[in-house]
């Protein structure tokens, strides 16, 4: 049984498997439907398991080789686990010239943690990205699907303990 980091509740039976959860919405696979079969997996995962695309690969007619090409092309997709909370940090234009570098800056120090790494407790995961269509609020960063902006280092450091004191949440 294909697994993933987040539990699958949908599963009628024990051995059906997470390609096959997914390969329902899609009943007659083409080429056209890589992205969002990669886009189900991850949402469903959080990330993109090895053993779940190579079930896909086995069960249509698309290649284990062109999967990974889409995957690896596109820079939302992971290979990865990531925390519970993925931190997006604007590096867009408005968001640099209002200081996101330092920004930033704090971000690493607070978390310890490069970007895309997952903190060691499993909490935060962070991916700089090259714009969030914000700017009117630069600098600007996301946890999940909140956006926290006019930052500036300490603002960003609060935040960040706020969600590590409060569990995340």
């Amino acid at each position: 049984m294909s697994s993933c980091q987040r539990p699958v509740a949908t599963l009628p039976l024990k051995d059906v498997s997470l390609a096959d959860v997914i390969l329902r919405q899609f009943p007659k696979i083409n080429s056209s439907d890589v992205i969002p079969l990669l886009q189900a997996v991850q949402q469903r995962c959080g990330y993109l398991p090895r053993e779940v695309l190579e079930d896909i690969a086995k069960r249509t007619r698309v290649s284990l080789t062109r999967i990974y090409g889409v995957a690896t092309f596109y820079e939302r997709f992971r290979f990865q686990p990531v925390g519970q909370h993925v931190i997006q940090a604007c590096q867009g234009t408005a968001c640099h010239v209002n200081g996101a570098k330092q920004t930033a800056r704090a971000i690493h120090q607070t978390l310890r943690i490069k970007d895309r790494e997952t903190t060691a407790d499993g909490l935060f995961t962070l991916e700089t990205v090259a714009c969030l269509g914000c700017c009117s609020l630069a600098p600007v960063m996301m946890i999940d699907d909140k956006v926290f902006g006019r930052l500036n280092p300490q603002r960003a450091q609060r935040i960040l303990s706020h969600y590590r004191r409060s569990g995340g949440h």
